[in-house]
This record gives structure tokens, C-alpha cells and sequence, in this order.
């Protein structure tokens, strides 16, 4: 306990007084530069009135007091098109001669859109603001037209919204992840950090002689805290900076990360163990990122894949974590429903460390055997 002890304090101490870790920190701000200039509100949208009727200025002014969209206006179709092109805007919307004739008579109106294709986040969000400014002036001029024949203004609400829908969030692992990249991609900056720490700490107590297990558990234990600390950055203070949704508490947050941490730690005993040299742990950990971070169920589905794509999924830290953390804080799933993924993280935190252990007396004793002098007989 005493080796552990000082262990633990040498570590941590260290890498408290010369802190890259905060990199991490820095390569995280830079990454969410991308975000300074709101990406999803305020878009752009080039709009073409060719009915200028009291329909068409209401449809233009329903779409601009949206939050996701600021129209443009337009005389002509090339002008727009051109801007389109050139990314200055993401979208065109032509409203139609007579199109407040044919909302009168009733008869069906098509309003053509030209949207960029290459950014499907903003496409879909301008589809979906303009759908429902023009079913906003429907709703109108339908209104008006039933008062007319006698109907009042309540009977008019009911006949044409006889049901009022309420969105209730259901938490569904098999598809909501493949729109939930950000959290998964902290949890890979999280994982990938984490994975180097550990790997050069302990190259770096095995480059002192042949520690005991308790202080190469002193030195891996070190790391907690400080990515404990990463983790609410990155888990808690980040998503809040950047707007995104949060549901979990910083306590449970901290209850999460722990075994996610540990686990890592597993597996980057096990990856020392198996490659030693420090070179080679550094490009393998490069090659690997990206793999991991597609079988982590972040951009696809851990379900949709081949069974053994899934068995390797299963058994990487990230694919877990992800799942966790993001059906917590992104989905409001209570702590109760997660119970099996800390359990799955615990157990892979044991197997790696396990493993990791086993293959490093092996190979020690390989080792010894090489260095044995051979005796002539």
C-alpha cells in the first residue's frame, strides 16, 4: 500500500506540473471552432415571389420568423441559383403565380425548393421549417374561408387540427446514435488520451527496472483524476458551452466516466504488454482510431452490423461508453437502465488487466530464458 501510495503521488504530482493532457483541451476548442458561427440557426435562404399576393408575403414572412432559416429575397432564378452554388446560400424557394388563388380554390400547390445537397443537417431543417410556415397560412386562409360559410373560429380549430400531438422522447439504441456524433466523438478524444497516458506511463516505470504490480497500479491509478476532471470538461461543461442538450447531473456523470476510465486502463495494459515499444504503440493507437470510431456505434449502428463486426464492437470500451453516456445525457435514460453497461465495463476492465498481466509474466520469463547463458556440454 505504502509503494502504491507514493506511486500515486509521484504520478499524479508530474503530470500535474507539466500538464499535456490539457492538449486535449486545446485540440476540443479547436475542433468546435466549426461552431462559432451558428451552423443550424439563422441559414440562409434565397426566396422568389412570383405572386406577390398578401399569401405569398405571409408564406415569405412565416419562414423568416423561424430560427433555423433567414430569407433572402430574389428577382430571378439564376441569381439565385448562382448564389446557391457559391455557398452563399442553402437553399431557394420559388412561390408560384397564383398561389393564393389556387389556396382559395382549394387545389394543390407545389413549391419548389433547391437545397444543397452536401449539407443533408440544413436541408432537412429548411424542409421542415418551410412545411410547416406553409401549413401555418393554410391553416389561415382555411380558417377564414370556413367563417365565411358560418363556422366559428373554435369549430374551424377543430375541424381542421381534430388532434393535438404531443412528441414524447423514446430512447432507442438501435438508431438514435447514428445523429447523436458529437458525444460519441468525446468519448473516442476521451478513450484515445486516455489509452496514450497509460501506455507511456507504465513504458516509463518498466524503464526504471521490473516494477511490483502495486506500483504499476500506483501509477495507472495517478490518471484518474485527471481524466475524471477531462471528463466533466468534456461531458459536462462542453455540450452546455456549445448548446447541446443535456439530461444527466455532474455527479452521475462522474459515476458513468469511472468505470468507462477503467476499462481503458484494462486495455491499455494489455496493448503495453503485447507491443512494448514505444514507437510502435504510438502508430498502432494512430491506425486504430478510426476503426474504433466507427465500430463504436456512433455513426452506425452496433445492431445493423455483421455478428462478427459486432463481437469485435463489443469488446472495445468506446462502444459501451458511448452507448452509456449518450442515453443518459443526450436521451434522459435513468441510471437503472445503464446498470449492464457498467457492469460489461467493470468486466472488460478486469479482463483487459487481467490479460495484460498474464502476457507481461510471459513474456518476462521468455526474456529471462533468452538471457540465460547457454553452457557448452
Amino acid at each position: 500500500m505504502k509503494l502504491w501510495w507514493q506511486t500515486f503521488c509521484k504520478v499524479l504530482t508530474g503530470m500535474l506540473q507539466r500538464p499535456m493532457w490539457l492538449l486535449l483541451v486545446c485540440s476540443l476548442c479547436l475542433m468546435s471552432m466549426v461552431y462559432l458561427n451558428p451552423s443550424v440557426w439563422d441559414l440562409p435562404v434565397g426566396v422568389i415571389d412570383m405572386d406577390h399576393s398578401p399569401a405569398s408575403r405571409m408564406m415569405t414572412r412565416q419562414i423568416d420568423a423561424t430560427a433555423k432559416v433567414e430569407t433572402e429575397s430574389y428577382i430571378n432564378l439564376p441569381t439565385a441559383l448562382h448564389d446557391l452554388g457559391e455557398r452563399k446560400l442553402f437553399a431557394v424557394i420559388i412561390l408560384p403565380q397564383d398561389l393564393e388563388k389556387k389556396m382559395l380554390a382549394g387545389t394543390q400547390v407545389n413549391l419548389a425548393l433547391y437545397g444543397d445537397a452536401t449539407n443533408r443537417l440544413a436541408n432537412g431543417q429548411i424542409q421542415q421549417d418551410v412545411m410547416a410556415a406553409y401549413q401555418q397560412v393554410l391553416n389561415h386562409y382555411n380558417t377564414e374561408l370556413m367563417m365565411r360559410q358560418g363556422f366559428t373560429e373554435s369549430q374551424a380549430s377543430v375541424i381542421l387540427q381534430p388532434f393535438i400531438g404531443q412528441t414524447i422522447d423514446v430512447f432507442n439504441p438501435g438508431i438514435s446514435f447514428a445523429a447523436i456524433v458529437f458525444p460519441g466523438l468525446l468519448v473516442m478524444l476521451l478513450q484515445h488520451s486516455l489509452l496514450i497516458a497509460s501506455v507511456r506511463v507504465t513504458l516509463t516505470i518498466r524503464g526504471q527496472g521490473s516494477p511490483p504490480l502495486s506500483v504499476t497500479l500506483g501509477a495507472l491509478s495517478a490518471l484518474v483524476p485527471i481524466w475524471l476532471f477531462l471528463s466533466i470538461l468534456l461531458f459536462g461543461l462542453w455540450p452546455w458551452v456549445l448548446g447541446y442538450r443535456q439530461t444527466a447531473t455532474l455527479p452521475e456523470l462522474i459515476l458513468l466516466t469511472l468505470p468507462f476510465q477503467l476499462a481503458v486502463l484494462g486495455l491499455g495494459k494489455l496493448v503495453t504488454e503485447c507491443i512494448r515499444r514505444v514507437e510502435r504503440i504510438y502508430l498502432s493507437l494512430a491506425f486504430i482510431t478510426t476503426p474504433v470510431y466507427y465500430l463504436s456505434g456512433t455513426l452506425w449502428p452496433v445492431q445493423s452490423m455483421p455478428d462478427w463486426v459486432r463481437a469485435i464492437a463489443y469488446m472495445l470500451p468506446s462502444t459501451w461508453g458511448t452507448k452509456m453516456i449518450a442515453g443518459v445525457n443526450q436521451m434522459a435514460l435513468p441510471l437503472s437502465d445503464v446498470t449492464n453497461d457498467v457492469l460489461v465495463l467493470l468486466a472488460l476492465a478486469a479482463f483487459y488487466a487481467t490479460l495484460g498481466v498474464l502476457v507481461g509474466r510471459l513474456r518476462a520469463r521468455y526474456d529471462r530464458r533468452r538471457q540465460q547463458p547457454v553452457t557448452a556440454s
